[in-house]
């Protein structure tokens, strides 16, 4: 009878830890760095992926993977946050796709739900002040959406920092943040 007892209490503590850690902006960005050179292509086939914590292979991913992947090294699983919210207020969330209820294998991977979901959160922010760790998404023309994390590097002699993303090369580090029209500014609250 007390087998049971040590996991459940190891499982409440190490969830209890992700729920009050502080969240880094500074480590988001070096978390979406490390994918620089490892997420090589873009990719934006839809695959079955596990539940919770599902994800394509490291080497290729699409612009919101590179979002999803640093959140979850702090514990932020957005697949599991956006597909538990779709599920309460599925009508809530843009209707682009002709489904009729969500789907966990690609909702977390669509920058309108992600953007839902963090507007839904309070993570929205009007200051343009654009800080390292701040999420933004653009249109980028015709229907193309896209979304990535401010760096804490800035265009030599300018303030402009850069944005980590994958706009089809795989993960890189690059100036793009005023190319395109700014659909929304996030920041993860602590």
């Amino acid at each position: 009878m007390m087998r049971w007892r040590k996991p459940i209490l190891l499982a409440v503590c190490f969830a209890w830890t992700m729920s009050v850690s502080a969240f880094s902006s500074q480590q988001l960005v070096t978390d979406a760095r490390k994918q620089i050179g490892v997420t090589k292509y873009y990719d934006p086939a839809y695959t079955r992926l596990a539940y919770p914590m599902g994800d394509v292979p490291l080497i290729k991913g699409v612009c919101t993977d590179v979002v999803v992947r640093a959140l979850r090294q702090q514990g932020i699983d957005l697949q599991q946050g956006i597909h538990e919210d779709m599920r309460k207020h599925f009508s809530l969330y843009p209707n682009k796709w002709g489904l009729k209820v969500p789907d966990k294998n690609i909702d977390h991977r669509r920058v309108p739900n992600i953007a839902t979901y963090f507007q839904r959160k309070g993570y929205r922010v009007t200051d343009q002040q654009y800080r390292a760790g701040d999420i933004v998404t653009w249109d980028l023309g015709k229907g193309v959406v896209h979304i990535g994390i401010v760096s804490d590097k800035k265009i030599f002699l300018q303030k402009t920092p850069l944005i980590l993303h994958n706009i089809g090369r795989g993960t890189e580090e690059s100036d793009i943040l005023f190319q395109y029209k700014i659909t929304g500014h996030y920041r993860i609250k602590n």
